[in-house]
């Protein structure tokens, strides 16, 4: 049949997702299941909804097709790219807190990350009084030319992130074209193209599955356990771009305390993450907080209490079942270089002695009331940026 090797890549991912070394629940396999339900999502509509001849910005990760640790905070939008032509990408700056661009040359593996040719948010382009813009990338010599960046061989990818801090913030519009092509459509569907398409599907699935279950071996699992790294620059990343990780393993009555500097930058986030490298349930339960989110104490630091059950105060970062997880802070759009004195610090504590290191603990608290407020105003908010 036609969707044989798309059904194979499925059992295999299915195969990769059973054996997987961090399982030792039944609700790690299901979640696994779930992860691998969202992967066929994305990686099926990556194969139907794109054209090299005639390009769009599609998203690659959301809260029902996440990978590689996905930011809450963040819309990703992506577009395959050649290196021989040009683009034109043009839209309307939201007021969310960043807007950043950046060109890869090649797709994440289980052995690669890929290079980052270009990369810079839209302090580097001329934006209209109107918020409107337009941005192109192409094979000629950029020197000179304003809002033009040049693709150097290799380019394949065009990622575009807008990122929330607060998520009230209105979001923009952004879309590509390929400049020889414009106004013109794509030639018809035959048996060919639409075997390569679940084909390419099907390889994209197990890429997928594979790759992002190595990549924490690479960055985070080599850590000592319960400690993050002090900030440095995001590998594979942005330039403006900084980060702090780490994996944490609880028992029942444990928490970690996390303390961090409330820092000089347009963005400051942090979440959790499952062993399956993805973001938990940050739509229904306060998984992950950005500054504007967060209680910043009289000091300007903030403190994170992570658990599994309520202890009551406004920061409360919780694990929904997950005794084990990753551990991400981001800073962006950073114009200075980060050290170690803008990164956390982690206390493990029992659950009932959680109070003696907060020493603002008194005005930390929340009632249940408070507390669900917060979470419907968390859901009303990502149903706003229609995520689905």
């Amino acid at each position: 049949m036609l969707t044989d090797p798309f059904a194979d890549a499925m059992a295999e991912a299915e195969k990769l997702i059973e054996s997987a070394p961090h399982i030792r629940t039944e609700q790690d396999l299901l979640e696994g299941y779930q992860y691998l339900a969202g992967g066929i999502l994305a990686t099926t509509h990556a194969a139907w909804a794109t054209e090299r001849s005639h390009p769009t910005f599609i998203s690659g990760t959301g809260p029902y097709m996440k990978m590689g640790l996905d930011n809450p905070d963040t819309l990703y939008f992506g577009a395959r790219i050649d290196d021989d032509v040009e683009y034109v990408v043009t839209g309307l700056r939201g007021t969310t807190a960043d807007l950043s661009f950046q060109v890869l040359n090649g797709n994440y593996t289980a052995a690669h990350v890929p290079g980052s040719v270009t990369a810079f948010d839209d302090r580097e382009i001329d934006i209209a009084p109107d918020g409107s813009f337009e941005v192109r990338f192409g094979p000629d010599d950029s020197a000179g030319r304003r809002n033009y960046f040049t693709l150097a061989p290799g380019s394949s990818q065009l990622v575009v992130r807008e990122v929330y801090s607060d998520w009230s913030q209105r979001r923009g519009t952004i879309r590509i074209a390929r400049a020889d092509t414009v106004g013109t459509a794509p030639g018809p569907l035959t048996r060919e193209t639409v075997e390569k398409r679940y084909a390419r599907a099907g390889k994209a699935l197990v890429a997928r599955v594979k790759t992002w279950l190595q990549f924490p071996e690479w960055f985070y699992l080599n850590l000592p356990v319960n400690t993050m790294t002090e900030p440095r620059l995001t590998p594979g990343g942005l330039a403006t771009q900084y980060s702090s990780v780490g994996h944490y393993e609880l028992a029942e009555d444990e928490a970690v305390v996390i303390t961090v500097p409330k820092a000089d930058v347009p963005y400051q986030g942090f979440q959790l993450g499952s062993m399956w490298y993805i973001s938990l349930d940050y739509v229904n339960h306060q998984t992950s907080l950005n500054v504007a989110q967060s209680q910043v104490d009289p000091d300007d630091h903030i403190r994170l209490v992570v658990c599994e059950r309520n202890p009551g105060v406004a920061n409360w970062i919780a694990t929904v079942g997950h005794l084990r997880g990753y551990l991400q802070f981001r800073w962006q759009r950073v114009s200075r270089e980060l050290t170690p004195d803008d990164g956390p610090r982690v206390e493990v504590v029992k659950f009932d002695e959680i109070h003696r290191s907060l020493p603002y603990y008194d005005s930390n608290k929340i009632s249940p009331g408070d507390f669900a407020a917060r979470i419907a105003a968390r859901q009303a908010a990502v149903a706003d940026r229609m995520l689905g």
